[in-house]
């Protein structure tokens, strides 16, 4: 006897697919809650699985393996959403329905695959604890003192960058900072790398436009750099994505982790784009503490920085538009979501970390910043 086809098999494979995938991301995000298992378990377990497999695997490519994924996501999500509209508009609705139980399945691996393969450094033990730096409260004094000194030590090491410095090729650029960061990465346990890696972004044009310097793929472990911002931006820019690679999730960590790689070398260039940031960091808090403190160290800032920072401000403006707007919000939304609450502005709270070295670690904090560390 010929048995009917049973035409609701596929749907309900789709349905339980769905279910299993909702399932573990519901367990991940269990595991999330409990920030000293994913430490134990994640970051220092199955994460440093994963940067010892795939960043090997992935720095052969000379291009970013991550922006063609991105890519190649946008053309399919374009050619999805046209081929729904088709259906629908044929009244096709079985074959909709079950296209778009395909699209549910897809989004929910995405999902799965980004908090497997790095996401879950959002839900570690923060870095003030890992790095005992857990003193966050200062005075204005203390502000405007550690101000001071990274004023001086931005002047000093500005001072020592010559035209050749800021010439060189981003080839360069990044050479020297992976050597810094495998440099440390001997000797520390908090900045420990795994075959640390940066490679230019092929969206460059876009992230212009979007008003990004760098960003991190979670779903191939590559660290991306825009290669066209100005070149005293791109050395730190590129150790603070390659610290998102050491398993620094948060930004304001990632900023933190990429200034003390970067005060670690002895690159005058590195070292420049280091305090450069960290200058503009301090002055944007100590502008909401003290306005007057903020207008007298501002004045102390040699000709060469302020001009830097001119051209830093005008180079963004340039390609000031709504769709750097659109995306602010978008990546606010998205870094609140994980574990950063104060999603954007979570950049500028590097400045506690700062502060608590300064004040935990003094003798090595000076001897790292003092005017005599600045020789080479």
């Amino acid at each position: 006897m010929h048995r009917p086809k049973n035409n609701n098999k596929p749907v309900l494979k789709k349905v339980i697919v769905i279910a299993l995938l909702a399932l573990a991301i519901f367990l991940l995000m269990l595991l999330a809650g409990h920030p000293a298992a994913v430490e134990r378990y994640y970051a220092n377990g199955f994460y440093i699985v994963i940067c010892r497999v795939v960043h090997p695997v992935l720095n052969i490519f000379p291009f970013s393996v991550g922006d063609v994924l991105y890519i190649s996501v946008v053309i399919y999500l374009i050619y999805a959403f046209i081929r729904l509209i088709v259906l629908i508009f044929k009244k096709r609705f079985k074959i909709a329905g079950r296209f778009f139980l395909g699209l549910i399945i897809g989004v929910q691996s995405a999902i799965l695959a980004f908090y497997l393969f790095w996401g879950m450094n959002y839900f570690r033990q923060p870095a003030a604890i890992r790095l005992n730096l857990q003193d966050t409260s200062f005075t204005t004094a203390d502000l405007k003192a550690v101000t001071h000194i990274l004023i001086d030590s931005v002047n000093a090491t500005r001072s020592r960058v010559t035209h050749a410095d800021l010439a060189q090729s981003n080839t360069n650029i990044y050479n020297i900072a992976r050597h810094t960061i495998r440099t440390l990465s001997k000797d520390s346990l908090n900045f420990r790398a795994y075959d640390p890696d940066i490679k230019p972004s092929i969206l460059t044009p876009l992230l212009n436009y979007i008003g990004t310097s760098g960003y991190y793929n979670p779903f191939t472990s590559e660290a991306q750099v825009n290669y066209q911002m100005p070149v005293f931006n791109r050395p730190f820019v590129v150790c603070h994505e390659m610290s998102h690679q050491m398993g620094y999730g948060a930004e304001d960590e990632a900023d933190y982790a990429g200034f003390v790689v970067a005060t670690h070398s002895l690159d005058r260039l590195l070292r420049y784009s280091a305090y450069h940031l960290a200058v503009q960091e301090f002055m944007y808090s100590l502008a909401g503490r003290d306005t007057i403190a903020h207008k007298e160290l501002k004045a102390l800032l040699n000709k060469d920085v302020r001009n830097d920072y001119k051209i830093e401000r005008d180079y963004w403006r340039a390609y000031q538009n709504k769709l750097g707007a659109v995306s602010s919000i978008f990546y606010d939304n998205f870094l609140k979501a994980n574990n950063q609450p104060r999603g954007l502005e979570t950049y500028n709270r590097m400045v506690l970390l700062v502060m608590a070295a300064y004040q935990t670690q003094w003798p090595s904090f000076a001897a790292r910043h003092s005017l005599s560390s600045l020789s080479h």
